[in-house]
This record gives structure tokens, C-alpha cells and sequence, in this order.
């Protein structure tokens, strides 16, 4: 039970520094994109300071829904690739060579997570109009 617990933190702490290395590359409070790319989670926040028509509105909804839909299937496979990395690294002699096949596995999946993220925050800005990201990059820059 203990060999099992110790496992998963360890496939936990795996994924999450292997999906925040990127991120945090120049430090915890940078954000290459800031003021570039807006999250979803932003534009509705500020919805109706934006002044987002019902067209906006719905064609950001799809894009959001369509990202989460087709990341689920690559952080499933990232997972399965870890769990299988982590039983590889309970063997003793390790097998190199299992273990970044595996890993490599991984970072193919969470690629692709983070492609179709980039994707979607792009089609987001397209969705806006120049007075929309002049308000959304001001915002940006305050913070």
C-alpha cells in the first residue's frame, strides 16, 4: 500500500515539473504571453467591460470547449506514459532506455496539450476586436 502512495506523489511531482518547467523558466512570476494572448478565464471576467457581442461570446465558448475536449485525450496518454515510467524506475537495474522511451511519450503528449493550448489562445485574440485587446493589454500592463 505504502510502495503504491509513494508511487503516485512520485508521478504527481513528475508531471508537475515536468508541465511547469516551461512555465516557470524565468521565474514564477513571469508570463512570456502577458499582454500578448489572454486566457478565457480573463476575457470573461472583463465580458462586460469588453462589451462582448453574442457572437463573441458563443465563438469563444466553442473554442474553449473544442481545446478542453482534444487536450483530455493527450493528458491521458501523458499519465499512462508516467504511470508506466514509474514502474520502470521501482526495477532495479533501471533500463535507460524504457525509461525515456516512456518519458518521451510524456512530453510528446503534453506538447500536444500545450500546442492546442497555444492554438485556442490565439483564436481567442482573433475573436476580438483592436479596441478589445487594447483594453485587455492595458489590463495586462497594470498588473
Amino acid at each position: 500500500m505504502k510502495k503504491g502512495i509513494l508511487r503516485n506523489l512520485a508521478m504527481a511531482t513528475a508531471v508537475i515539473c515536468l508541465a511547469t518547467g516551461t512555465a516557470f523558466a524565468k521565474g514564477p512570476q513571469d508570463d512570456v504571453f502577458k499582454g500578448k494572448l489572454f486566457a478565457p478565464d480573463i476575457i470573461m471576467k472583463q465580458q462586460e467591460e469588453l462589451n462582448l457581442s453574442k457572437q463573441q461570446f458563443t465563438e469563444i465558448r466553442a473554442a474553449v470547449v473544442e481545446v478542453q475536449s482534444g487536450i483530455a485525450e493527450h493528458e491521458w496518454d501523458m499519465r499512462e506514459a508516467y504511470q508506466a515510467l514509474m514502474l520502470e524506475l521501482d526495477k532495479a537495474p533501471i533500463d535507460e532506455a524504457e525509461v525515456l522511451k516512456h518519458a518521451n511519450k510524456a512530453l510528446l503528449a503534453e506538447n500536444q496539450v500545450k500546442k492546442k493550448q497555444m492554438t485556442m489562445l490565439i483564436r481567442l485574440k482573433n475573436l476580438l476586436n483592436a479596441e478589445q485587446i487594447a483594453y485587455l493589454e492595458a489590463l495586462a500592463a497594470e498588473q
